[in-house]
């Protein structure tokens, strides 16, 4: 059993990483975009209720590869994290990216999903609009198509918000990023009922990088060492190792892989009880 005190430093270290990935000045989605891939072209709308801002979703060039981009954006000021829902998409931002999402499957173009979200946008007329139907159609539909898909996560993954974008044959998830079902916060709420608990449920959770690796989550960590250029030279060099790998199989192989990837996850995994009781003195 662990000592109190690693499974405080462990806590420490997860609520760090949950700080710095949400850090206001990180890199983002229209920035990685910019410096990882040769041009890109935006589209806008879902053809049916408007063009979602915290979605930025196109065709670029990768090394003379057309592929379809769809990226969580979530803006480095005040005013810019307005302008884009603080990176928290609507129903009309996943039906956007799904929409691209089929051009791509029809043209046969590789997808490549950016994700940077601290969940779906919770208001009333998201629910209304279909949020929950919207990220469900995503998921069944990106399960089966036949064209390859690799996400990043590059800053927050937060619940089925993230979970929208990352139904791929490659998960790769940079090493100061989070990825979860719920945010800390709104974990401690909901199990202990005091949201300053926050820090020691990051810990639980199980949100950097390093522990969904060990547990089968995603697949690969991209190292932050380095200058933003260095860093987003080697995301290019991972995307472009795996559109390398992914082209030696045909489209039923493509499908088949990423169903049975995320069939795998949690099958060996032993979890335990996290104890939410209030000790008496």
């Amino acid at each position: 059993m662990k000592s109190s005190s690693n499974e405080e430093l462990e806590n420490n270290n997860a609520w760090s990483k949950v700080l710095l990935a949400r850090k206001i000045t990180r890199f983002r989605s229209l920035e990685m975009i910019k410096n990882v891939f040769d041009s890109f072209i935006p589209l806008h709308g879902d053809r049916g209720i408007g063009d979602d801002k915290s979605i930025i979703g196109g065709i670029a060039l990768l090394n003379h590869q057309a592929v379809t981009i769809i990226g969580q954006q979530k803006g480095n000021t005040p005013r810019e994290m307005e302008y884009h829902q603080y990176g928290m998409t609507k129903p009309e931002g996943y039906r956007k990216s799904l929409r691209l999402m089929r051009q791509a499957e029809k043209f046969r173009r590789p997808i490549i999903c950016l994700i940077d979200t601290p969940g779906a946008f919770p208001g009333v007329l998201a629910e209304e609009n279909g949020q929950a139907e919207a990220i469900a159609r995503n998921l069944y539909e990106m399960a089966n198509f036949t064209v390859p898909i690799v996400s990043i996560i590059i800053g927050e993954g937060g619940s089925g918000g993230a979970l929208a974008l990352g139904v791929a044959n490659r998960v790769f998830m940079m090493e100061n990023a989070v990825y979860s079902v719920v945010s800390p916060e709104g974990c401690a709420s909901i199990l202990c009922k005091d949201s300053r608990k926050a820090p020691d449920m990051a810990g639980n959770l199980k949100v950097t990088a390093r522990d969904l690796k060990n547990y089968g989550v995603i697949d690969e960590i991209i190292s932050e060492e380095g200058t933003n250029e260095v860093i987003f030279n080697r995301i290019k060099q991972n995307i472009n190792k795996e559109l390398l790998r992914c082209s030696q199989l045909n489209g039923e192989e493509v499908r088949k892989e990423r169903i049975e990837k995320f069939r795998k996850i949690g099958s060996e995994i032993t979890f335990t009880q996290y104890d939410t009781r209030v000790k008496k003195s």
